[in-house]
């Protein structure tokens, strides 16, 4: 199995000296609800330093009240009201979907209450199916609950998954990535402690990493992170560049202060190590 070698990050495509606005990345971002609002602002945060715009739109109200509430903090991102989120997926060159949408309402205790989908669960089925369907050219990444609703056949060609061990199990079985990456010609960011991405034609571990990534939101933070990144690079040096970034970030906080970090500590620290890298 390759294995993930630093000297990649060199073949990302970065802003140049003589760019002008706009031509270093403008994505859109879809999640949030009432009960995850943080989730999507994670991954905007962690998206922000790396692309030129951030869209962010949720179908849930509630979030549109925080997020114009944040920012008077974070100045690095427009809230599209839902009903307009169309038309800024079309002129975004990536789009990130379900850091924040709810697989359900409330915790559900019985294997038969886990299995059955509610109405939580179809409203998040239903706007995921619509975007990915109606948008099937755009350059996808599928994360959160979008990934714990979806439909094997929805997938668009070229999308990156960014599953946990749960949600991957839950989409795909016992299928090894590469297998699963190549039916439905994705890629495939299987998060483990030794992670594996793979794309219908390839596949390289990515090693490091430790328990302060098991913390909610550090998976957001690399959700936003490999929608920044895909913006301008091809799936597969997204994907795996982006989860070797958030290990490093994490390795070097580790060196500091131990597992004793957060996912806001996780996304500052990214842009540190890739300036060193």
């Amino acid at each position: 199995m390759e294995i993930f070698d630093s000297k990649l990050l060199k073949d990302l495509k970065l802003p140049g000296a003589n760019s002008k606005k706009g031509e270093n990345g403008q994505i859109t971002i879809i999640g949030g609800s009432e009960l995850f609002h943080g989730a999507p602002l994670l991954a905007l945060t962690a998206a922000s330093r790396f692309v030129d715009m951030v869209y962010f739109s949720s179908p849930e109200k509630s979030v549109g009240e925080i997020a114009n509430s944040i920012k008077s903090k974070l100045f690095s991102f427009i809230w599209v009201p839902w009903n307009e989120v169309d038309s800024y997926i079309e002129k975004s060159d990536a789009v990130l979907i379900g850091p924040g949408l709810m697989r359900y309402r409330s915790e559900k205790s019985t294997e038969e209450e886990r299995i059955a989908c509610d109405e939580t669960c179809r409203e998040s089925s239903r706007v995921t199916e619509k975007f990915l369907k109606k948008f099937p050219e755009k350059k996808w990444v599928i994360d959160g609950g979008a990934l714990q609703i979806l439909e094997k056949e929805w997938i668009p060609e070229g999308a990156i998954l960014t599953p946990n061990s749960k949600e991957y199990k839950g989409l795909f079985g016992e299928i090894d990535p590469s297998v699963a990456a190549k039916e439905y010609k994705c890629v495939i960011v299987d998060k483990r402690p030794v992670t594996k991405v793979c794309s219908p034609s390839r596949c390289i571990e990515i090693p490091g990493g430790n328990a302060g990534l098991t913390k909610g939101g550090t998976g957001d933070v690399q959700a936003g992170l490999t929608v920044a990144l895909l913006a301008k690079n091809d799936p597969f040096l997204a994907g795996s560049t982006a989860s070797y970034l958030v290990k490093k970030a994490a390795d070097s906080l580790f060196d500091k202060v131990g597992t004793a970090y957060n996912a806001d500590d996780l996304s500052l620290e990214i842009a540190k190590v890739f300036h060193q890298e």
